[in-house]
């Protein structure tokens, strides 16, 4: 069968009947180093992970979803194809570490104590999605992508037990003299004091397992997956005629061979929404072939730093004015 016909066939399958198991996948030995990282810091509790839609620790429930497509290679890449975004194992490593986090918090109650409010502020703050970070605060762990601890205090936690899990993170020294080593030091305490002792919270519900997605792989992404259509003013053409050349080799090509870098980079050292970053990259890129922008061969590195620091100006205005110039 070609993998067109297998895509397909995958595509207009219901993910509750594909079978999908984390036992013989590439997601088994990831789960065991989770597993071998918590016995390395002396943890008894083990969370249960369990295959989902997307990652996540439901509220108060200490298991961890796992998304159901890293169970199983032809569905991952149609993850790649389709999203532009699938984990790497070094990114699967990152979020269990950091789910994990949130698990230990729901197991043992952590957030109802007056020190853990202190520490990382109320747990009843609202979650709020479209939130802004504050690139390079010194009160926070940086751990995935987007500045994540920053976005509620429960978030804080995982993030800051994700960092403190992390083998030879270091983080004592990486984060000596700043209001993220007092939360690190609370974890390293914590997790001693409980280390022995049984959850508080048994991990028996799950949130969608895959068992229950009775829907196809092609309606999880039509219907649930969908990235947010962002406007993008079409008011940089000057900036680009300037960033670029009237005569050379095509710029476009050699932005498309590093947009996935370039998006990438960008969201993480911002902490902008991937789908945003990724529909000014390309509306820039397309506005550069519509332009027939070129680059001088022999420098191609200049023009992708002052690209990346073109749209990298952008985002930030997106994220700090909802727009990414002011309206004309």
């Amino acid at each position: 069968m070609s993998w067109h016909e297998e895509r397909e066939r995958l595509l207009h399958s219901r993910i509750s009947e594909l079978g999908l198991r984390i036992e013989g996948s590439a997601l088994e030995p990831q789960v065991a180093q989770l597993y071998a990282e918590l016995d390395a810091c002396a943890l008894q509790f083990k969370p249960p992970i369990y295959l989902s839609d997307e990652w996540g620790c439901p509220e108060g429930v200490p298991v961890i979803g796992v998304p159901f497509y890293l169970a199983n290679p032809q569905l991952a890449q149609i993850e790649q194809e389709i999203a532009e975004n699938l984990e790497t194992q070094d990114e699967t490593m990152m979020y269990l570490r950091h789910e994990a986090g949130h698990a230990f918090n729901y197991a043992y109650v952590l957030y109802e104590s007056e020190e853990w409010h202190k520490t990382f502020g109320p747990y009843s703050r609202p979650y709020i999605e479209e939130y802004r970070p504050n690139p390079f605060s010194r009160d926070y762990v940086h751990h995935i992508a987007g500045w994540y601890a920053q976005k509620h205090p429960d978030e804080d936690f995982a993030e800051t037990f994700a960092v403190w899990l992390t083998p030879d993170s270091n983080w004592r020294d990486r984060y000596a003299g700043t209001r993220a080593l007092a939360k690190l030091e609370y974890v390293d305490r914590v997790m001693r004091e409980i280390g022995n002792a049984p959850p508080k919270v048994e991990p028996r519900a799950r949130d969608l397992p895959v068992e229950e997605m009775t829907y196809t792989v092609e309606d999880y992404y039509s219907r649930f997956r969908r990235e947010p259509v962002v406007e993008v003013p079409r008011w940089f053409d000057g900036d680009l005629r300037q960033l670029f050349e009237e005569s050379g080799d095509p710029a476009a090509p050699l932005l498309r061979t590093r947009r996935l870098d370039v998006v990438d980079e960008i969201t993480y050292w911002t902490g902008v929404q991937s789908s945003v970053v990724r529909s000014l990259v390309d509306h820039l890129i397309g506005r550069v072939d519509e332009l027939s922008l070129c680059v001088d061969p022999r420098f191609p590195q200049r023009y992708l730093v002052s690209f990346t620091a073109m749209v990298t100006t952008l985002a930030l205005n997106y994220l700090h004015h909802e727009a990414f110039a002011p309206s004309k």
